[in-house]
């Protein structure tokens, strides 16, 4: 019998991915934890973390099934760019961001139904060109920031302003396809793709 895999994430968009190299979760269970960043915490370790903190709180209550979890930072130097909730963080992430290089750290983790956990972080640079103040009112306008983790979403109208990027693209969008399903097969994951 196949081990069932669990997809510890709300997130739309890493659901989508997954469907893109024919993964298709058995559950989807989004894992209820604390997000904030502990004093000092650096962005990329901040999306290790919580990804495995995520696989751990769902793997307590499904054991014997492949947990996959993820989470998203923004970083631009030390400084955590978190999910923009109004217009007006999302105007600071947006000025924050522009023509300087930042980036994106994907956290993942597996456990297996033996219970070992496996995790990678995966880093892709980003780079916006100079951001006029017409740009981003327009950006704003179209509400594609909302819930995005430094206050845009790459697969949208924010791609017209990316100059460079070093890495995965889908790692932005929020899920390292090509990790993932390394990652997975690694474990002895079968996909029916």
């Amino acid at each position: 019998m196949k081990n069932k895999l669990i997809l510890a994430s709300a997130s739309p968009r890493r659901l989508d991915l997954l469907k893109q190299i024919g993964i298709t979760p058995d559950k989807i269970l989004p894992a209820d934890i604390d997000e904030t960043p502990l004093k000092g915490e650096l962005p990329h370790d901040l999306a290790q973390r919580l990804a495995c903190e995520k696989a751990a709180v769902i793997a307590k209550k499904n054991p014997d099934n492949f947990i996959l979890a993820a989470d998203t930072v923004v970083g631009a130097g030390r400084k955590i760019l978190d999910k923009a909730e109004d217009e007006s963080y999302a105007r600071h992430c947006l000025e924050s961001l522009s023509v300087r290089r930042h980036h994106v750290y994907g956290g993942i983790a597996l456990i297996t139904p033996a219970g070992k956990t496996v995790h990678r972080l995966i880093d892709t640079l980003v780079q916006f060109k100079r951001l006029t103040p017409s740009e981003i009112d327009q950006y704003l306008h179209l509400g594609q920031w909302r819930g995005k983790a430094g206050g845009y979403a790459i697969q949208g109208h924010a791609e017209s302003y990316i100059k460079f990027i070093r890495g995965s693209y889908s790692n932005v969008v929020g899920l390292s396809l090509y990790d993932t399903m390394r990652m997975l097969e690694g474990a002895g994951f079968k996909t029916d793709a």
